[in-house]
């Protein structure tokens, strides 16, 4: 972590870091009169320093700046001594950590997510291309081909945004990822329609007809998708593998609906349409729940307040969301 803070001589600041036992922490003065602090830390240390800085330069000029960087080896490497006061504090550091203890900092994290929903041209691109191979693929009822389309994941992002946004309150990026969302959907229907309409669909092929029912282990699956697609973001875990587990249980459905409707096939798309709506609901649950385990929260009280609000709103209105979805399942077939 790179620090620059205002004025030359941060003597108490570097007091309260001192009592992190941290790896290695040097500053340097620069030219202007400022000071640069460089720490090195472990992954899961970087959102409590980051919080601490934060706090002490809460009224800091403009020049106060915190950037995180990646390390890809430290020579020497750390090595500090055990003694008791180092035990102490890896205890209490300990209780910190919830569920999954090696997580990246709250706003790495919201750095990562904002950039996942950049809604631009290559965006458009990637679900179009997405979308098209999902579509062949679902019409040859070739497995390999609609995982190959699920490689690219262009819903994983904007929906571990919204769980996120959920999770922390924040509006604007609810906003954003909804946006994204919503293009992606829109764009990768249209897509799945004019195919439909250009090419004959063989509608009985077993990739487009279990997409068409809604069934317990689906649920199961898009639970789990959700909690991989959290994890993807916040353990540096490689989001294009994950994103094939999230995507598999979202842009295929919504392609299949797609391929119905054009083909003349009203009752599948709505079935298939029904699966999509139960897997985006489930995902973001899973998610939402998932970056609570972790412990993802505000920084503040009073944003911690919010998210609170937040959370319990997200939580009940997908909850009320599925159990709409059951009930008119239950009603169609009955």
């Amino acid at each position: 972590m790179e620090v620059i803070i205002p004025g030359g001589n941060p003597e108490g600041l570097l007091r309260i870091l001192d009592e992190l036992n941290l790896p290695c922490l040097w500053k340097t003065t620069l030219d202007d009169g400022n000071t640069l602090l460089h720490i090195l830390m472990e992954s899961e240390q970087t959102e409590h320093i980051s919080d601490v800085l934060t706090g002490y330069y809460a009224d800091a000029p403009e020049c106060f700046h915190i950037i995180v960087l990646p390390v890809e080896v430290a020579i020497p490497g750390p090595e500090p001594e055990p003694d008791e006061t180092a035990v102490e504090a890896e205890i209490e550091q300990k209780k910190e950590i919830r569920v999954f203890s090696k997580r990246i900092s709250r706003d790495e994290l919201h750095a990562d997510v904002s950039e996942g929903i950049e809604l631009n041209s290559v965006y458009i691109i990637t679900v179009v291309l997405s979308a098209l191979v999902a579509a062949i693929g679902l019409m040859r009822d070739d497995v390999v081909i609609i995982i190959g389309a699920m490689v690219i994941a262009p819903l994983l992002g904007p929906n571990v945004a919204l769980a996120l946004a959920s999770t922390l309150g924040d509006l604007k990026l609810a906003i954003r990822s909804l946006k994204t969302f919503f293009t992606g959907l829109v764009t990768a229907y249209v897509v799945a329609l004019i195919i439909g309409y250009l090419f004959d669909v063989n509608t009985e092929t077993s990739a487009i007809v279990s997409r068409t029912v809604l069934q317990k282990s689906d649920i199961f699956l898009a639970l789990a998708s959700g909690v991989a697609g959290a994890l993807a973001y916040t353990t540096g875990v490689s989001t294009a593998l994950i994103g094939v587990m999230v995507a598999v249980a979202l842009l295929p459905p919504l392609v299949t609906s797609g391929l119905m409707l054009a083909s003349g096939n009203p009752h599948q798309a709505l079935g298939a349409i029904f699966l999509f709506l139960t897997n985006v609901t489930c995902v973001n649950i899973a998610g939402v729940i998932t970056f609570l385990a972790q412990g993802i929260r505000p920084k503040t009280w009073w944003e911690a307040q919010k998210a609170s609000k937040a959370v319990r709103l997200a939580l009940v209105f997908w909850l009320i969301v599925l159990a709409i979805l059951a009930l008119t399942l239950i009603w169609w077939r009955y």
